[in-house]
Formats: structure tokens, C-alpha cells, sequence
């Protein structure tokens, strides 16, 4: 998410259109602030895009998102020991590299953010958190649109919520936030796991997948009777922000001790740490994610909120160590730059493309291609994010924030 206040919130200062700077490199922002650290925006175009090849399943799957609850979207590698056939071994690949890796990669640059502001804030001497409350405020009210017109899965509400108990914790002492970051990832490892071992010992099956009435929904029903529904079962569909919220802790503060660390400099001791978290995160979270993946459904929670952070970590790395080694920027780092510099505007128009593209009440292409494997839903993730990487290079060489982030800073503005 943005660097500055918000998930996705507005970037201070105007930046000149992405050019041939090399995206390890700080560009200054407009005005002579604080120079931007230029890998945040590659970082966090890739975990906007990124968290699109999770949701573009859901989107697709019958039930679309109650189809989640009832384990018809999950990314498990079970089936793949029994002879699955090639395009089972790429929906299968395809999924575990992306669930919840860029989520975590999504919160944890959250955390980056909450940090460079409260810098920023103390360096021009204002109370904090101050005015961030009203930022936050706004990101709840933000998502809770979202959640109600477009997404059930939505992660702002969650993350605002975070977001004001660590912008607190930033006034509090470093050991105070060395405990509760631990603390918070002892416990969220404790609850993954008491849930894993009940659903191991459980005797039922997995469910039979959603009913036809609520498949129907999504590929026949009306727009206000899917809003209907998400209000209806708002307390089942908002269940991961509270189950995941000791996560949300640790990965915001990891996000603020990467960042104070000087994880994302474009100095030698930046690169030393970007080649680290690439060892070891994917060193020991692939593996792990490997095995939970092995371990069918009833790991899915191992899988995602455990093993998966760890793999995010590895993707930090790894796409540091690449934009490290790159000379000048070309289409692909423009493009995620451009994502990332508009990533609220682009994590809601992602959803409202493929919500639009999936559903009854659009195209219905999921009703339509139900039958025809994996490439369809990789292709519609393809395509969004191309259009998205354009209209946000396009928007960005006319305006200097994209649009809900624009309507964030007049909203915010006294």
C-alpha cells in the first residue's frame, strides 16, 4: 500500500511520470519533500496485481464469495500426488504462489507506511497520530463501501482497524512494540494452529460447495440482491479481518522494523538486507507453504496465514534483488510503479473490473467458461492487470495522485 497514511492512501507530493530511473534508485518527490524510495511503489504494484491471482479465483468460482467458506477456492497441492492433468498442475502452482503471499506483502508495506508518516510528522513537529486518525477513519468508510458494493472480501476495513492500534503503538517505547509484535505472532501461530488440529480431527468432509441458490446469485441475480446478500451474512463474510487480526499486528510492526532497518534503501546495506529476506524467506517459507499445500484443506490455514508471510518476505527480497540489478526502468517496473503510486484506486478497480467481467449482473464470463479450465481465469487476471498498468501510467502523466486517492486528500484537507 501507499507510503503514506491509509491503506493505499494518497502519496505526498507530486512525482514525475515513472521514467529511466532505476527503481532501486530514491526519486525526489515534486516540491523538495522527503525523497521516495522508489522500490516501495514497484513493492507495492506487485502486491496490489499480486493479490489479484488470489481473487481472481474467487470471482470466477461458483458461489463466488461464499464459495471461499465452503473450500471451493482453496490452493492445495493434494490432488497433484494422484496424476493430475496439466491444467490441474497449473491452477495448482498458480494459486500457491499467490495465496496470502501478497496479501502479507500488502500489510507488511502498510506497516512501511504508518512508518514513513509518523517520520514525516515528527519532522515537521505535528501531534501524532493526530490527523492520521481521520485517515484511518476514511479508509474504514472506504472499505466498508467496498464491502457492500463490490467485494466481501475486502481488506481495508481490517486494515484500518490495524492501523490506528499501531499508529498508537509508534509513540510507545521500542520494547513495547518488540512485545506486542511477538506476542500477537504467538498467538496468531497458536489459533492457526488449535483451528488446523480441529479440522484434522474432525470427522466430516469437506462441504459439497455452495448451493445452487447462492450460484445462481452470482450468475443470474440481480446487483441489489448480491448487496442484499453480503449485508445479510456481513458477520461470516467479515470473519478473516477478526481471525487474522493478531497477523495484521505483527506483519504492520514488521513492515515498520523493515522499514527502519533500511530494508528498502538504495544503499549496500539495503541490498544486504533485501538479499537476506530472499534467502530466507523463500529458503524456509516455500517449503513450508510446499508442505501445507501437500497437506490438502485442512491446512489451508497453515498454508495461508502462516507459511505464506514467510514466502512474502522471500518476494520483498526477490524483487528487490531484481529492480536492484535492473539499469533503467522498462514497461513492466513503469507499469508497476504506476500501480503502486494509485494502489487504492487500483485494488477496488481490480475488483469491480473482474466483479463486472465474473458476474451475472456483467459479461458473466464465469457462468459462461465454467467448463473450461484454469486458462480463462489466468487469462481475465492477465488482461486486468495490463489495463491497469496503462490507465494508471496515463492517469499519473495528467494527475498527480490517482482518483480515490485525490478524493481522500480533499476530504482530508483543512
Amino acid at each position: 500500500m501507499p507510503e503514506t497514511a491509509g491503506a493505499a492512501a494518497p502519496l505526498p507530493g507530486a512525482l514525475p511520470t515513472p521514467s529511466s530511473h532505476p527503481p532501486s534508485e530514491q526519486v525526489s518527490s515534486a516540491g523538495g519533500g522527503t525523497p521516495r524510495l522508489a522500490l516501495l511503489d514497484v513493492l507495492r504494484g506487485a502486491a496490489v496485481l499480486g493479490t489479484l491471482m488470489t481473487n481472481v479465483w474467487i470471482f470466477t468460482g461458483p458461489g463466488a464469495e461464499w464459495g471461499v467458506l465452503d473450500g471451493t477456492t482453496g490452493s492445495s497441492l493434494h490432488g497433484l500426488l494422484s496424476g493430475a492433468s496439466l491444467p490441474e498442475v497449473v491452477e495448482s502452482v498458480f494459486r500457491l504462489l499467490a495465496d496470502g503471499k501478497f496479501l502479507a506483502m500488502l500489510t507488511m508495506l502498510f506497516g512501511v507506511g504508518l512508518a514513513i508518516q509518523f517520520g514525516s510528522a515528527a519532522k515537521r513537529g505535528q501531534l501524532w497520530p493526530g490527523r492520521y486518525r481521520w485517515r484511518a477513519l476514511f479508509l474504514l468508510a472506504e472499505g466498508t463501501l467496498h464491502f457492500v458494493l463490490v467485494f466481501a472480501w475486502d481488506v481495508l476495513m481490517g486494515y484500518a482497524v490495524t492501523a490506528l492500534l499501531v499508529a498508537w503503538l509508534l509513540t510507545r517505547s521500542e520494547r513495547v512494540r518488540h512485545r506486542v509484535m511477538w506476542t500477537a505472532a504467538g498467538l496468531h501461530v497458536t489459533v492457526m494452529s488449535l483451528l488446523t488440529l480441529g479440522a484434522v480431527t474432525s470427522d466430516t468432509d469437506g462441504g459439497d460447495g455452495p448451493s445452487r441458490r447462492v450460484v445462481d446469485l452470482y450468475a443470474d441475480g440481480g446487483y441489489l440482491d448480491q448487496i442484499a446478500f453480503r449485508l445479510h451474512n456481513a458477520a461470516v463474510l467479515r470473519m478473516e479481518p477478526v481471525l487474522s487480526f493478531a497477523l495484521l499486528v505483527f506483519l504492520f510492526l514488521l513492515g515498520v522494523r523493515l522499514h527502519r532497518a533500511g530494508a528498502f534503501a538504495p544503499d549496500a546495506a539495503g541490498r544486504r538486507i533485501r538479499t537476506r529476506l530472499l534467502g530466507w524467506g523463500l529458503g524456509v517459507g516455500l517449503p513450508l507453504n510446499i508442505a501445507t499445500g501437500l497437506g490438502g484443506a485442512d491446512c489451508f490455514l497453515l498454508g495461508r496465514y502462516v507459511a505464506a508471510p514467510v514466502v512474502a518476505l522471500g518476494y520483498i527480497g526477490l524483487i528487490g534483488v531484481i529492480t536492484d540489478r535492473l539499469r533503467r526502468t522498462g514497461p513492466l517496473t513503469t507499469g508497476l510503479t504506476s500501480v503502486g503510486r494509485t494502489a487504492l484506486s487500483c485494488y477496488v478497480a481490480q475488483n469491480v473490473l473482474c466483479m463486472l467481467a465474473s458476474y451475472g449482473i456483467g459479461l458473466g464470463l464465469a457462468a459462461r467458461f465454467r467448463d473450461a479450465g484454469p486458462w480463462w481465469v489466468i487469462g481475465l487476471w492477465a488482461v486486468v492487470c495490463l489495463v491497469l498498468m496503462a490507465a494508471s501510467h496515463l492517469w499519473l502523466r495528467r494527475f498527480p495522485h490517482g482518483p480515490l486517492e485525490s478524493v481522500q486528500k480533499r476530504l482530508l484537507r483543512r
